[in-house]
């Protein structure tokens, strides 16, 4: 049975592709998660999406997943910076965890180097595009294998 990472992208990220495309790139949400879902499929896992505006959406969906879920690759967007609530149910969910973004946020607005969910992931993957994405589900990918006691 294939092992599933939870893909959780926040707000604003539906918009990707119109959204300042000078710093975001013009790829869309629809062909970012097909890439991701490829890599998933390649690497013998089962990619679950979800893309919400609203923290409480994005925390009612990660409970609900959680516990039939093996990881969680995050991007949390503005959320980073200052969603404890978010944070809290990342560490409660018990799922390995890697943050991802698409941009440097280190490189970014002031406001924007801030990660209060940094903490709680095993890894922040940034600055790459969508080769964040794919790195970060590799990681995943070998640490769940790591977990299971799986080779590699």
């Amino acid at each position: 049975m294939k092992k599933t990472v939870l893909v959780m992208h926040g707000p604003n990220l539906g918009l990707l592709g119109r959204r300042r495309p000078e710093i975001y790139g013009t790829l869309t949400l629809t062909r970012l998660d097909a890439l991701v879902q490829k890599r998933a499929a390649e690497l013998g896992l089962r990619a679950k999406f979800f893309q919400s505006n609203g923290e409480g959406e994005l925390i009612d969906w990660l409970e609900k997943n959680a516990p039939a879920a093996h990881g969680l690759l995050i991007n949390p967007a503005a959320y980073t910076h200052y969603s404890y609530a978010l944070r809290d149910a990342v560490e409660a969910c018990g799922l390995p965890a890697a943050e991802v973004h698409l941009t440097d946020i280190a490189k970014r607005e002031p406001f924007r180097r801030i990660s209060v969910i940094k903490p709680v992931c095993l890894r922040q993957f940034k600055g790459g595009g969508v080769k964040s994405y794919l790195e970060a589900l590799d990681f995943l990918a070998k640490h769940i294998r790591r977990q299971q006691g799986e080779t590699a």
